[in-house]
């Protein structure tokens, strides 16, 4: 079997979204500029890899340091043994990190392993995985870092061009009338939206009883229904989710942020969420979904992968759903020119289904040249001491503007 002869850490920043989204001027103190940080790995067969952790969107430097720090421990050694090198990281790494920033570096090992062991057998990832379930996923637009209605406009524009009935906002529970406006502009052009209420970088997170109210109060305003409630609650407060299913009718979910499938397996069986949402570039890699997948298909629960990282962080997890029968994906809207290029014509979208990569290994594309273009700048971080500029004022969405320029 090849060996591993080389790991190369690879930090590229490329424009990122649009510079008035509330996100961007929240998250992002110098503009927006995002940095993703990947493995590469190379095979004796000359064959290489490419991993992403999501680390590196908020501190690429210490995904870099991790990477220098674990790259003796599987140097020589065989590169098909995925699950051995795996083991090798952890035994380097969990003492001190066995939730958190190593499992994210981890997880771009494991996942480029997974790329170099498909394209040296010349086959996509999913067929080492056991192949595919479909030929398409429906997919669901994720978006709704807005502020204005001339961005949800624009944005329920793209959707409806590319047959996608189904749309991820955010929003706080403040964000009432918001939410309502939203649901109703939807609504009417046959898109179902879902609400990320972004409690991971809340410190304390809203109670259970402030969800309930503002699904209450949303839903008294228009006769359109949320499809979903996501994060709705703190990442360590497992038993708020499980109450809030107790007491809204919309399905909740979670899991984005969760580092092992030990975890998000125990809350699967507490019956915390309706549906989870791993993510191979967080969660330890593509293996590590796939053992979600298994136990939460014996539970009865639903997985929609989590995808909002660079081109490998997506395409990890969109293997993992073809290879175990996923139903639905996330398709993250913000524009990100670099991610576009690695992942080309492997993430098509066809009447709202994202159709199968065909390539072998994950399907990317980085050359030299690609790299010299989107250099890494260390100032393109996400920066999660958030800039609070206010929404605008409740007015706003009860009168009628031209949908343009407001």
């Amino acid at each position: 079997m090849p060996n591993i002869t080389n790991i190369r850490c690879v930090l590229l920043s490329s424009s990122y979204a649009d510079a008035d989204d509330p996100e961007i001027k929240e998250c992002f103190p110098n503009g927006p500029k995002r940095t993703i940080g990947m493995v590469e790995v190379t095979l004796d067969n000359g064959v290489t890899g490419l991993g992403e952790g999501y680390l590196a969107v908020f501190a690429p430097k210490v995904f870099e340091s991790i990477v220098d720090l674990c790259r003796p421990q599987v140097m020589g050694k065989d590169g098909f043994d995925i699950a051995g090198r795996v083991r090798d990281l952890r035994s380097l790494c969990d003492y001190w990190s066995l939730q958190g920033a190593a499992r994210h570096v981890i997880a771009a090992f494991e996942i480029a392993l997974q790329d170099a062991k498909g394209k040296s057998l010349g086959v996509p990832v999913y067929d080492l995985l056991g192949g595919p379930k479909a030929d398409a996923i429906p997919i669901y637009g994720s978006g709704g870092c807005c502020d204005a209605k001339h961005q949800f406009l624009r944005e329920l524009d793209l959707l409806e061009s590319l047959g996608i009935t189904r749309y991820k906002m955010r929003a706080i529970k403040t964000d009432i009338l918001r939410s309502a406006w939203v649901l109703e502009e939807a609504g009417k052009r046959g898109i179902q939206v879902g609400v990320d209420m972004c409690q991971n970088l809340a410190d304390p997170p809203q109670e259970v009883e402030d969800v309930v109210a503002y699904v209450e109060a949303v839903h008294a305003l228009t006769d359109y229904r949320m499809i979903f409630v996501e994060e709705a609650i703190g990442p360590d407060a497992p038993e708020g989710f499980k109450a809030l299913r107790g007491r809204i009718d919309v399905p909740v979910c979670g899991g984005e942020i969760i580092t092992t499938p030990k975890e998000m397996i125990e809350r699967i069986n507490n019956d915390v969420y309706d549906f989870v949402q791993p993510d191979a570039s967080v969660m330890g890699g593509i293996s590590a979904v796939m053992d979600v997948f298994e136990v939460a298909r014996a539970k009865g629960t639903d997985v929609v992968v989590h995808a909002w990282g660079g081109a490998a962080a997506i395409m990890a997890s969109y293997h993992a759903a073809f290879a175990a029968g996923g139903k639905l994906v996330e398709y993250p809207m913000l524009d990100f020119p670099l991610g576009t290029e690695m992942i080309g014509d492997q993430g098509r979208i066809v009447e709202g289904q994202l159709l199968r990569p065909t390539a072998p290994g994950l399907g990317l594309t980085l050359t030299p040249e690609m790299e010299t273009r989107y250099p890494f700048d260390e100032t393109a971080v996400y920066s999660c001491a958030l800039i609070d500029f206010g929404p605008p004022p409740d007015s706003y969405w009860t009168r009628e503007t031209d949908g343009q320029s407001a």
